[in-house]
């Protein structure tokens, strides 16, 4: 189940996050860090205060002096579900203090840097969320119930809607939404940004440059 102190932590891919620790007992020596999602079995990332050596990304880890999680340079597969665990002489102390991660990543059609007027381009931008592992619903309906949205806006932070005719906005799912487009010569160096608001707070997003050859 979902407990009410959980966290809920938006990022995007490329950034460095810092997952805090609820329950930490002034001593991490007794903090334990464990990584869970539906692809995957449970791995500790950080056991008794120490970052454990043979997981795959620990140089992109550290432990905070406060006992949070630090992650460098997320990537999409970074998205799931963080648990803060307290030991002390082999005997967990209270509840986890879990921490969901959600990552925004933006793609592009094109494989391509550079992309020659007349071109037409569609971006990718997903929410990665593992909501249904400890909620049992789809990413859709959690992300409608908890009032999450993506959007598309342009350079002047103006959301780009279904009446612009330059733009094809669309949503296959509530937690993807595509932009396509045909460039134009005065798109060199032009910013789209997809932003994931939560309860009307933007939470983080996403820029991507188009390089117009």
């Amino acid at each position: 189940t979902s407990g009410v102190d959980d966290a809920h932590v938006f990022i995007s891919s490329g950034e460095n996050v810092r997952l805090p620790c609820n329950n930490d007992l002034h001593d991490c020596k007794s903090t334990t860090w464990i990584y869970d999602n539906r692809h995957s079995a449970a791995v500790e990332l950080i056991a008794y205060g120490k970052k454990k050596k043979d997981i795959e990304r620990h140089e992109r880890l550290s432990l905070g002096s406060d006992c949070s999680l630090n992650i460098k340079n997320i990537t999409k597969e970074d998205y799931g579900f963080y648990s803060c665990r307290q030991y002390v002489n082999d005997k967990q102390q209270g509840t986890d203090a879990r921490v969901f991660l959600h990552v925004l990543y933006v793609s592009s059609s094109s494989s391509q840097t550079e992309i020659s007027a007349g071109s037409s381009v569609t971006l990718y931008c997903q929410l990665y969320s593992d909501s249904y592992l400890y909620t049992g619903v789809s990413c859709d309906d959690w992300i409608r119930s908890e009032e999450i949205h993506l959007f598309w806006v342009n350079q002047a932070g103006v959301k780009l809607t279904i009446s612009d005719s330059r733009y094809q906005i669309s949503a296959p799912g509530l937690c993807i939404i595509t932009l396509t487009t045909t460039l134009l010569n005065e798109d060199d160096n032009r910013e789209w940004r997809c932003e994931v608001t939560h309860r009307n707070q933007v939470k983080t997003s996403v820029t991507y440059t188009v390089k117009s050859s």
